[in-house]
């Protein structure tokens, strides 16, 4: 999952290799959906964590409902102004259909088990510190659920 270069939201590339070492959570997030207030619960989980090796990464995708239909600018503010996020966000995506992005590419050509279909916005994927997808999350799990929280553990052991 790290072999890849992506835009941040201020369109700053970065490479993911950046974060080998690291425990990851990756999310496709948007600013228009039920599941939105998510971000208030990822954010405290990337606070509480982030000092142990944990990141969060975001990834804004208008593929359902059109519920991420901001400029990337506007993601940022949005972002920032009603949830205080400070995890990496990175542009605007595709993580399903024929524009798909090769990273949401590589995690969907995973077993469904902890890979396939992104079922709705807020799907999360926990990867290991080589770069492996370690768990999958449906969009309704929040990040406190105790599953997910005891599988992070886990991996930061």
């Amino acid at each position: 999952m790290l072999d890849f270069k992506m835009k941040r939201l201020d369109g700053k590339e970065e490479s993911l290799t950046d974060y080998r070492g690291k425990v990851l959570m990756l999310v496709n997030v948007a600013s228009r959906c039920g599941l939105t207030p998510q971000y208030e619960g990822l954010q405290e989980l990337y606070q509480r964590y982030q000092h142990k090796g944990f990141e969060i990464l975001g990834f804004p995708a208008n593929n359902f409902g059109s519920q991420e239909p901001g400029t990337d600018a506007q993601i940022a503010e949005f972002c920032q102004a009603n949830y205080g996020v400070t995890f990496p966000m990175f542009s605007k995506i595709s993580v399903k259909g024929a524009d798909m992005h090769p990273l949401y590419e590589e995690i969907t050509s995973q077993p469904a088990s902890i890979g396939g279909e992104i079922t709705w916005n807020f799907q999360k994927y926990l990867v290991d510190q080589n770069g492996n997808i370690a768990a999958k999350f449906t969009p309704e799990t929040e990040p406190s659920d105790p599953r997910l929280v005891s599988k992070l553990d886990e991996l930061l052991a």
